[in-house]
């Protein structure tokens, strides 16, 4: 046996210690245990041999602990009571009630279904650990496929090889505009702080076309992050028949809504992402072509254990109700 798993004691001479220390009496330990006294006192004699110290100063009257022994019992009461716990907690990992889980997601998923879905998890199970981490699509995908994530709220545009997904967002992008931006007051200028501005912020705005962003810089996320959003983005300004003033490439997206209330561009988004914005920006809905933002859960099938399985029925449960209307269905989001 290897050295480290070399011990002078087992496991049973603890528990007969434990026991003598609590007492402080060898017969009382000894009925407790429900062995003979001679049995007893053979089995602290082993231990106090392997140990190479005395654990118990005895004399005709008492017991009591010598300052090993005093030390061996505080580290033992712990030590045993961990013991003790091993089964429970066992079931309770094996039945999805302990345990840790990471996930992954994106800005969309936490402006719509994440923070329900959050909620009822640990509701249902407190238990569970839920490690958070923003990230783009594609560094979801391959943390899926490697298993370093749990379950992952991403933006796929084709196939995820091994992964399993559920759609839960598909809607159409609309454009965030700085709100003293022309476009956003109907093609006249006004101070978004002005009494004018405030109550222009008031309104609903027009719609727009994307070719009336011909002259406005526009706020993008690095290609390489979610190529197949990033090209669509571009098909749609193309069939539009204007080409996209490229101004800044950041990530995540609340860097881009930064961008925009500093007055430097445009960024397309979708409308469940406009619900808690700053008053310096506006959100405008697009007529024509636009991109689609879809979001959906995924996880690799091949690598679910039971927390994960929890948090893959709260997911298809959220599904499901909101097919029943049932749940808080996105105005924008269209149900499949």
């Amino acid at each position: 046996m290897p050295r480290e798993y070399q011990f002078a004691f087992e496991l049973r001479h603890l528990v007969y210690f434990h026991e003598v220390a609590r007492q402080l009496h060898f017969r009382k330990a000894a009925e407790a245990l429900a062995v003979a006294q001679p049995a007893l006192s053979r089995q602290i004699a082993q231990l106090e041999k392997g140990l190479g110290v005395a654990l118990f100063a005895r004399s005709s009257r008492r017991v009591e602990l010598t300052p090993a022994g005093k030390k061996l019992a505080a580290e033992t009461e712990p030590l045993l009571q961990a013991l003790r716990a091993i089964p429970a907690d066992l079931r309770a990992v094996a039945e999805g009630e302990e345990g840790h889980l990471r996930i992954s997601f994106t800005g969309l998923a936490m402006a719509t279904v994440l923070p329900a879905l959050l909620r009822e998890f640990h509701r249902r199970h407190p238990g569970i650990r839920l490690e958070l981490n923003e990230s783009p699509t594609a560094t979801q995908i391959q943390a899926l496929q490697t298993g370093e994530i749990g379950c992952g709220f991403f933006h796929p545009e084709g196939p995820t090889p091994r992964l399993a997904t559920r759609l839960l967002v598909e809607e159409r992008n609309g454009i965030l505009l700085p709100a003293d931006h022309l476009l956003a007051k109907g093609g006249s200028a006004v101070p978004h702080d002005s009494p004018a501005g405030q109550a222009a912020r008031t309104a609903v705005p027009r719609p727009l076309h994307l070719r009336d962003l011909a002259e406005t810089p526009i706020v993008m996320f690095p290609r390489s992050l979610n190529p197949g959003y990033y090209d669509r983005t571009l098909a749609a300004f193309a069939q539009a028949r204007v080409t996209p003033r490229i101004a800044e490439e950041v990530w995540p997206r609340a860097n881009g809504i930064g961008l925009v209330q500093a007055g430097m561009g445009a960024m397309l988004m979708a409308p469940s992402e406009a619900r808690h914005l700053p008053p310096e920006v506006v959100f405008c809905e697009l007529r024509g072509p636009a991109p689609e933002s879809r979001l959906v859960a995924g996880w690799n099938p091949s690598a679910v254990e039971p927390a994960l399985q929890a948090f893959i029925e709260v997911v298809t449960q959220h599904i499901v109700s909101l097919r029943r209307g049932r749940g808080p269905v996105r105005p924008h989001a269209r149900r499949r």
